[in-house]
């Protein structure tokens, strides 16, 4: 292997402040430019998974790169090559690969990621480095001069995918990628992605609620609520606080559940910090010495998808439906408190590990994920993501009840917590079932004396035409041999 991903720490002023981000090393060092490149996106706001993505398309090109370094002199030629070989892999029919890659073929949606992630990066190096000319593929040369050489190709012909050769034209009309990739499939939101209607009674009561430890089902018992109850996200119910469960003053027997942006939000019980600050961001700093999850690393990270907040104060309000779950939920939360208080635990967060190793801990998604699936197998269920078997499936069925009753798209929107109006399709299409019971009961309609559609009998579809495969007509036919057997 030509390069290996870290994750480092990365310190670059005085100020004693470090990003932890993924790097690539490679026989002669860090890739500083790549580095470099990731600490812009980093200051852009974007995602972890972004970054990894960057830095596993940059391995792959520069392991390819290695591999090859005496078959190409035009890069790209060799970038077509490369992207030919990501969606074929690199072993042959029997099994062989000279060059020592074995690379499985990617899908489709992947390879399209990393000829983005690619095109990125080296679009961002074109306009850094210099234009000088560098041949690294005629000879053994560092990592760092094939992509520079990848940079001035760039530079020179506009497009390290495809260039402009009609320069009288203007570029926002005719600049395009000649490798962008095929077109995935597109993939229709159906019953497979919304947790099972019949099986939540179940699993909430014998599966999550049948944990051995009651502390455990208490506190999974509240997370499934807030996303099957309320439709957050796993990684936004995680986030809550101790702090931001209240009595709703419409009904006291309802909880009013908040969730804040740790970044941005206000901090609890206006708190302010010695100059001023009243984010959650200063709060965990002074208070507890901590980061927001979002931008932690490994197990304790939880992301922040939301674009839209209900409150200026920036946090997500849990909207009930039905409402009955708010009610539960308020019923368990009191309960909850008192193991949660059992726990010194130096932190804020309402959910919290009662395993003896890491007690009192921020609970993790990985750890849920683990009692999630126990908690389907103790109901005789697998996890299955294409049955709507996981986490996220709760979201799905939440969206899928809003609309089968019958719910405003605008107030869909608000619950959902979604920006844009089309946000919330993925959520509410109807499923397949609903799908078959609308054609079934559209079909009756046909069957009416009165109905303006002629339908054909079916019977009279097959007297004719199938002599080739029914040659005795057993089935087809004016007289089917086996009518009615």
């Amino acid at each position: 292997m030509a390069s290996v991903s870290v994750v480092a720490k990365i310190v670059e002023d005085n100020t004693g402040v470090a990003s932890e981000l993924p790097l690539l090393i490679t026989e002669e060092g860090e890739l500083s430019p790549l580095t470099d490149y990731l600490l812009y996106l980093h200051a852009n706001g974007r995602s972890k998974s972004t970054l990894e993505k960057t830095v596993r398309a940059v391995a792959m090109l520069l392991d390819y790169m290695e591999a090859n370094a005496d078959a190409f002199t035009d890069p790209e030629k060799l970038f077509q090559a490369f992207v030919r070989r990501l969606y074929s892999g690199t072993a042959s029919e029997a099994g062989l690969d000279p060059s020592g890659l074995y690379w499985v073929p990617a899908s489709e949606a992947t390879v399209r990621e990393r000829i983005i992630a690619l095109t990125g990066f080296t679009e961002w190096l074109a306009d850094k480095q210099g234009t000088k000319p560098l041949n690294p593929l005629r000879k053994a040369t560092p990592h760092e001069e094939r992509l520079n050489y990848a940079a001035w190709f760039r530079r020179n012909q506009n497009d390290f995918l495809g260039h402009i050769k009609d320069k009288s034209i203007s570029t926002t009309v005719k600049r395009a990628r000649s490798i962008k990739g095929r077109t995935p499939l597109a993939k229709t939101e159906d019953d497979a992605i919304s947790f099972p209607n019949a099986k939540f009674e179940a699993f909430f009561t014998q599966g999550i609620g049948g944990a051995k430890d009651p502390r455990v089902a208490l506190r999974d018992k509240l997370i499934l609520l807030l996303m099957h109850g309320a439709g957050l996200r796993i990684s936004e119910a995680m986030l809550l606080w101790v702090t931001d469960v209240f009595e709703n003053p419409a009904d006291p027997s309802q909880a009013l559940v908040r969730i804040y942006s740790e970044r941005e939000g206000v901090a609890p019980e206006g708190w302010k910090s010695r100059k001023g600050e009243r984010t959650r961001k200063v709060y965990l700093k002074e208070k507890y010495g901590r980061i927001p999850r979002c931008e932690m690393k490994g197990t304790q990270y939880l992301g922040w998808k939301a674009k839209l907040v209900d409150d200026k104060d920036g946090y997500l309000i849990a909207q009930w439906f039905p409402v009955d779950f708010g009610r539960v939920f308020m019923a368990l939360w009191k309960t909850h408190l008192k193991y949660r208080a059992t726990a010194d635990a130096h932190h804020p967060y309402a959910f919290i590990s009662f395993d003896s190793k890491a007690f009192g801990n921020p609970y993790t998604i990985n750890a849920f994920n683990q009692n999630y699936a126990a908690g389907l197998r103790r109901i005789g269920l697998e996890p299955n993501k294409a049955e709507g078997l996981d986490p996220h499936g709760h979201r799905h069925n939440y969206g899928r009840r809003l609309t089968q009753a019958g719910i405003d798209p605008l107030i869909r929107k608000k619950c959902l917590h979604h920006k844009s109006l089309e946000s919330q399709t993925v959520y509410t299409l109807p499923g397949n079932q609903d799908v078959s019971n609308m054609l079934s009961a559209a079909s009756e309609q046909l069957a009416r004396p009165d109905a303006k559609i002629m339908v054909t009998d079916w019977k009279a579809l097959v007297e004719h035409g199938f002599e080739d495969i029914d040659p005795q007509g057993f089935y087809t036919g004016k007289r089917p041999r086996l009518e009615g057997a």
